[in-house]
């Protein structure tokens, strides 16, 4: 199904905004030598998916909206663990919130022109269409896992497992691209070259880690000089 240009290029913007969240990510990460999780990661997380809600609608295609419900509202809660809340205001908290609930309410309204038109799109048959969801569901699994990883540790933290999942489902939207014709989804994923840079951090932090413990060790044992 071909689109307008200004729908492509409402598409690039959002996937302009979530590319320059990485790109800030991984220059801090680079200066401190591990993987760091800054909060405006999660701000342009957030300002990309809405726009990247609007393109998957106007593209009739569900499995966009499928992967940005998934991550957007531990966007949100990443965001308030920060503490940034505190600087918005509460008008634009609510309208954040309640975003992802018009969509579904715009769906339920008239479910069967939902289902003909985004579950039985002739441009995207079942079996792409499910390749598509899973793609993004594998992509998007990534948050809730980070989410998992980051309560646990009591602090917003981006795990190795995390940029793992990102890897895998870029791929597969790379490839849903492809078949698709839908070069916003293609070029969107340049950041899996990001997420590989920062799993090779993640691995750097470690064996950094494990050296300074074990010259720490090393000291301790020695004991202090005579």
């Amino acid at each position: 199904m071909d689109s307008p240009t200004w729908v492509y290029l409402l598409g690039l913007a959002g996937m302009g905004i979530y590319g320059s969240r990485i790109i800030v990510q991984w220059y801090l990460s680079e200066k401190s030598r591990r993987v760091e999780s800054p909060g405006i990661y999660w701000v342009l997380s957030s300002i990309g998916a809405i726009v990247l809600y609007i393109y998957g609608w106007l593209r009739k295609d569900f499995s966009i909206i499928f992967g940005e419900s998934l991550s957007y509202y531990i966007y949100m809660w990443n965001i308030s663990s920060l503490g940034m809340y505190k600087k918005v205001p509460r008008i634009l908290i609510i309208f954040q919130a309640l975003f992802p609930l018009v969509i579904i309410a715009l769906i339920a309204q008239d479910w069967e022109t939902f289902v003909n038109v985004f579950l039985r799109n002739k441009d995207v048959p079942p079996k792409l269409l499910a390749f598509g969801m899973l793609g993004q569901f594998t992509f998007e699994i990534r948050s809730v896992y980070q989410l998992v990883y980051s309560v646990r540790h009591k602090k917003s933290v981006l795990p190795l497992g995390h940029w793992v999942l990102a890897v895998a489902g870029g791929l597969m939207i790379i490839i849903y691209g492809f078949i698709r014709h839908d070069w916003v989804l293609v070029l969107g994923q340049f950041s899996i070259f990001f997420s590989i840079r920062n799993i090779m951090l993640w691995f750097i932090a470690r064996r950094n880690d494990r050296q300074e413990k074990e010259s720490l060790s090393s000291t301790e044992e020695a004991g202090p000089e005579e």
